[in-house]
C-alpha cells in the first residue's frame, strides 16, 4: 500500500466518526459511506445521567463482601505476590481486590476511582457472580454482591460474567461506545486475573461464542441490546453456558446507533476453548527496591491530575531510567486469554515516543519481536509535536500534559489483515486486546510512581505522519505516561 494512501478516506480525523469507517473498511468497504447518524444531533455528554441499576437486580438480597481486603494487599508484594495464609472468602477479596474502589478526589468532577481506568469513571462493564445456583450483580460502590431476580438453575461450578453496558455512556460518544466497551472488558478481565492470582484461585475463561447470548438471557438482561456479549470465567472449573438462543438486539431503539454497537457485537463469535485466565503478571518482571507492595500500587494508579475543579491533566519533564520503559514492555508482552487474543496481540505494533529516558535517544521508537526497542526515528521534540495532534488542546482551564510526558505509547493495528484473519470476531478481539495491554502498563506506570493516560484522543493521521505508520494503520489505542504536575491533594481514602 502506498506510504501516501490514507483509510478510510479522510472524511474526518476524530475518532468518534472514524470508528465505524474503520470497521467497514476491515470487512471491505473501499468506499467510505457517511453513517446517516452522524449528521443528526444527540444530547450533551454534560447531560448524561446514569442508567438505574438493571431491573433484575432491584429488591434483591444483598449480602456484603468481607473486608479488610487493603490490609491483605498491603502485605503482598509487587509484582508477583501472593496474600498469605487462608481466608475465608476468598472470592470476595479477589472481587474487591479487582473492582473495589480506591479513592474520591474532592478536586475531580468524575468519582469514585477504581484500580483500573475508566472513561469518565462510568465502568460500563459490569461483573456478575454465579454461586452455583444463582446470579448475582456485583455492586462494588456498595460493596456488596445483590442476587438477581430471575430463575435459578441447575447447580454447576461457580463462574462469574463480564458484560458491558453501552447505555451507562454518554450517547455523543455514537459508535464509539462499542469500542469503549470491549476496551474496558480487556481491563477489567486482566485486573480480575490479578485479583484471583492474589487469593490463589485458578479460573478458565470463555469469550464470546455460540452460548454466549443464552448467559446474556439467563442474567435477565433487558433489553438486550444495551448490553455486551458476556466473557465468562469459571471458578475451578471451565465455565459451563447453556445452549445457544438468540440475543438479538430489539427494533426501533431511540437511540440509532445503538442497534449498531449491538450488532457489531453480537457479530463475534470465538471457537477457542476455555483457556486457563493465569495470573495476568509477566513472568520477568522484577521488583525495584522501591516498588510498593499491592495495596500503594493500586492507590497510586491514576490518569493524570489538575487542580480543583479544571479539566484534563498535566505533567513535568523528569529524567527516567530505562527499567521503567523495560517493565511496561515486559507488561504489554503478555498476551490476553485464549488462542485468538494471543494471535491477535503478534499482529500490534507497539510504538513509543520517549523523552528524557536514560540509554535511549529522544524519538520514536518500534518495540521488536524480541522486546528490544528500535529507533525508529529520532527527535527531540517528539512529544511537543504529539501535543499538537492531540484532540483536547492546552487552554487557559484544561491542561494537556502531553508536551512534559516521558512517554506516549501507541498499539496500532492493520484492520482489514485481522478481518482476513479471524472475519468479524477481528475487531472485537482487538479491542479486548488492547485493554488487556492496557492495563498491564497502567500498572506498570505505578510502580514507578507516574501517571498513565489511556486515550483515544489523537488526530489520527497527523499522528501516524509523525509515528511513521502505514496508511492503513489504526491506532487502537494510546497511553500518555509521565511525572504528575499536581499533588494527589486530599485524596478520600474509600478502600474496605
Amino acid at each position: 500500500m502506498s506510504a501516501g494512501l490514507r483509510v478510510p478516506a479522510p472524511y474526518t480525523d476524530h475518532t468518534i466518526g472514524r470508528e465505524s469507517l474503520w470497521y467497514a473498511y476491515a470487512a471491505g468497504a473501499d468506499e467510505t459511506v457517511i453513517p446517516p447518524w452522524l449528521s443528526e444531533p444527540v444530547p450533551p455528554m454534560e447531560t448524561h445521567v446514569h442508567p438505574p441499576t438493571p431491573a433484575a437486580a432491584e429488591g434483591g438480597t444483598r449480602r456484603l463482601l468481607p473486608y479488610g481486603t487493603a490490609e491483605l494487599l498491603g502485605r503482598t508484594a509487587y509484582p508477583h505476590g501472593q496474600v498469605a495464609g487462608e481466608v475465608a472468602d476468598p472470592l470476595g477479596h479477589a472481587l474487591v481486590a479487582a473492582y473495589g474502589p480506591q479513592w474520591y478526589d474532592p478536586d475531580n468532577v468524575y468519582n469514585p476511582h477504581r484500580g483500573y481506568a475508566s472513561p469518565r469513571c462510568l465502568y460500563p462493564v459490569q461483573v456478575f457472580a454465579d454461586d452455583g445456583e444463582h446470579w448475582a450483580l456485583l455492586d462494588p460502590d456498595r460493596h456488596a454482591l445483590t442476587t438477581l431476580s430471575v430463575p435459578g438453575h441447575r447447580p454447576r461450578a461457580r463462574q462469574l460474567a463480564l458484560s458491558g453496558r453501552y447505555t451507562r455512556i454518554p450517547r455523543g460518544y455514537r459508535w464509539f461506545r462499542g469500542s469503549l466497551v470491549a476496551i474496558e472488558t480487556g481491563y477489567a478481565l486482566r485486573a480480575l486475573a490479578i485479583g484471583l492470582h492474589h487469593f490463589r484461585m485458578p479460573a478458565w475463561v470463555r469469550l464470546p461464542d455460540a452460548g454466549a447470548g443464552a448467559v446474556l438471557a439467563e442474567l435477565g438482561l433487558d433489553p438486550a441490546g444495551e448490553w455486551s456479549l458476556p466473557v465468562t470465567v469459571g471458578l475451578g472449573a471451565p465455565p459451563l453456558v447453556p445452549g445457544p438462543t438468540p440475543a438479538d438486539p430489539p427494533a426501533g431503539s431511540p437511540d440509532p446507533v445503538l442497534a449498531e454497537v449491538a450488532g457489531v457485537n453480537r457479530a463475534q463469535s470465538f471457537t477457542d476453548p476455555p483457556t486457563r485466565l493465569g495470573s495476568g503478571v509477566p513472568a520477568g518482571a522484577a521488583a525495584a527496591p522501591t516498588a510498593p507492595d499491592w495495596a500503594e500500587l493500586t492507590w497510586r494508579r491514576n490518569s493524570g491530575r489538575m487542580p480543583a475543579g479544571r479539566p484534563g491533566f498535566d505533567s513535568r519533564r523528569r529524567r527516567l531510567p530505562a527499567a521503567v520503559v523495560h517493565d511496561i514492555v515486559r507488561w504489554l508482552a503478555v498476551p490476553a486469554p485464549g488462542p485468538t487474543l494471543a494471535a491477535v496481540r503478534d499482529r500490534i505494533t507497539v510504538s513509543v515516543a520517549l523523552r528524557d529516558i536514560d540509554g535511549y535517544a529522544d524519538g520514536v521508537h518500534r518495540v521488536g519481536p524480541d522486546g528490544e526497542l528500535v529507533l525508529h526515528r529520532a527527535d527531540r521534540e517528539i512529544t511537543t509535536k504529539l501535543e499538537s495532534t492531540y484532540g483536547y488542546p492546552l487552554t487557559p482551564t484544561d491542561g494537556c500534559g502531553v508536551r512534559h510526558a516521558s512517554m506516549v505509547w501507541f498499539l496500532s493495528v492493520r484492520p482489514r489483515e485481522l478481518h482476513a484473519a479471524h472475519g468479524p470476531t477481528a475487531w472485537t478481539a482487538t479491542q479486548y486486546a488492547v485493554g488487556w495491554a492496557a492495563h498491564g502498563l497502567s500498572l506498570a506506570a505505578s510502580a514507578a510512581d507516574l501517571f498513565a493516560r489511556p486515550v483515544r484522543a489523537f488526530v489520527e493521521n497527523p499522528t501516524r505522519d509523525l509515528l511513521g505508520l502505514s496508511g492503513d494503520e489504526m491506532i487502537a489505542l494510546a497511553a500518555v505516561v509521565g511525572t504528575p504536575r499536581h499533588a494527589s491533594g486530599g485524596l478520600l481514602d474509600i478502600r474496605l
